[in-house]
C-alpha cells in the first residue's frame, strides 16, 4: 500500500500574496462577505494541490457571512463543506493552522451554530519567510 502524498503548498506571487493579507484582513475584522470576494479572485487563478484549501477558506468566509444574517441552515452547509475540503491537508498548511480551523468549525457544528462571542480570526505565517 502506498502512502498518500501531503498536498503541495503553493507558491504565490506578490500580487497573490497581497490579495491574500487582505482577504485574511477582510476575515479578521469580520468583512465576510468582502473576504469571500477578495479570496475567491484568488483561488480563480490558482491551480494544484492548493485549489481546495483555498475553497475551503472561502467557504468557511462564507459559513460566517450566512451566520451574520442568521441562515443557519447555510452556514451549516458552508462549515461541512470547508471540513470535508481540509480533510487533506496536515495540520499546518501554508502558514496555517487548519486542524485548529478544523476543531473550532466542528464544535460550531456541535454546538448548534452558536456564535456567542466568538470572533473569528486567521493568522497565517509566511512560510516563505521561516527560519529552517
Amino acid at each position: 500500500m502506498s502512502a498518500v502524498a501531503e498536498p503541495r503548498e503553493p507558491t504565490l506571487q506578490a500580487e497573490e500574496r497581497v490579495a491574500l493579507a487582505k482577504g485574511v484582513r477582510e476575515f479578521n475584522e469580520g468583512c465576510y462577505f468582502e473576504c469571500h470576494d477578495t479570496l475567491e479572485d484568488l483561488w480563480s487563478g490558482l491551480r494544484g494541490d492548493a485549489r481546495d484549501f483555498f475553497q475551503g477558506l472561502i467557504q468557511v468566509a462564507v459559513g460566517y457571512y450566512h451566520l451574520g444574517n442568521e441562515n443557519r441552515a447555510g452556514a451549516r452547509s458552508m462549515f461541512e463543506r470547508a471540513l470535508r475540503r481540509f480533510e487533506k491537508y496536515p495540520a499546518r498548511y501554508f502558514g496555517f493552522e487548519v486542524e485548529q480551523q478544523r476543531e473550532e468549525l466542528r464544535a460550531l457544528l456541535a454546538g448548534g451554530l452558536a456564535t456567542g462571542a466568538l470572533r473569528p480570526s486567521w493568522r497565517f505565517e509566511d512560510p516563505a519567510s521561516a527560519e529552517p
